[in-house]
Formats: C-alpha cells, sequence, structure tokens
C-alpha cells in the first residue's frame, strides 16, 4: 500500500514563490497590456496563498482576511485597467505597453 505524501506549508510556499517569479518575469518580459494584466494576478494570487498557509499555520484567520480584501482590489483593478486597455486598443490595432504613455494627457 502507498502511504500518501501529505503537503507541508513549506510545499504551499514553495509553490507560492514560483507562481511570483512567473508573474514577475512575465511581467517584465511582455509588452502587451493584457499579457501584463495576467501576470500582476498571478503575482497576487501567489501572495494570497501565502497569506493563507502562513494563517492557517498560526492557526489565525487574519491572514484569511486579508486575501478577502486583496481579492477585492484585484476585481476592481481589473474592471478599470482593462476597461481602459481595451478602449485603447480598439482604436489601435497592435498595442504594447510603451503605447500607454498617451494617456499622460
Amino acid at each position: 500500500m502507498i502511504a500518501a505524501i501529505q503537503p507541508t506549508d513549506t510545499w504551499y510556499l514553495i509553490l507560492a514563490a514560483v507562481l511570483f517569479g512567473i508573474g514577475t518575469f512575465g511581467v517584465m518580459v511582455r509588452r502587451n497590456p493584457l499579457v501584463m494584466f495576467m501576470c500582476i494576478e498571478l503575482m497576487l494570487n501567489a501572495v494570497n496563498l501565502t497569506f493563507v498557509t502562513l494563517a492557517t499555520a498560526v492557526n489565525d484567520i487574519n491572514g484569511q482576511v486579508v486575501v478577502f480584501f486583496v481579492m477585492v482590489v484585484a476585481a476592481a483593478e481589473v474592471v478599470v485597467g482593462l476597461g481602459i486597455v481595451v478602449a485603447i486598443m480598439r482604436r489601435r490595432n497592435g498595442l504594447t505597453a510603451d503605447d500607454l504613455t498617451a494617456l499622460k494627457g
């Protein structure tokens, strides 16, 4: 019979670090604003995983409450940010992050 391996807190923290690293790499390398938004969301989810892992480790609910507020702010960021990016992408084809400097006014 094969014994089941229980994931420890360290595994979750390593997974969060890998996800955050992938998100950081994506933000630095990619120039498409939509892909950059997805990478930022990946980074926020990595931080959320860290908060939940550490809240579970110390038997405290405060980390999970912080995750709730991070998710609310991320949802608001997606609504506003995607609205702006989609509006600009409709006017210009081949939009890059450098083109967003036109918003300076």
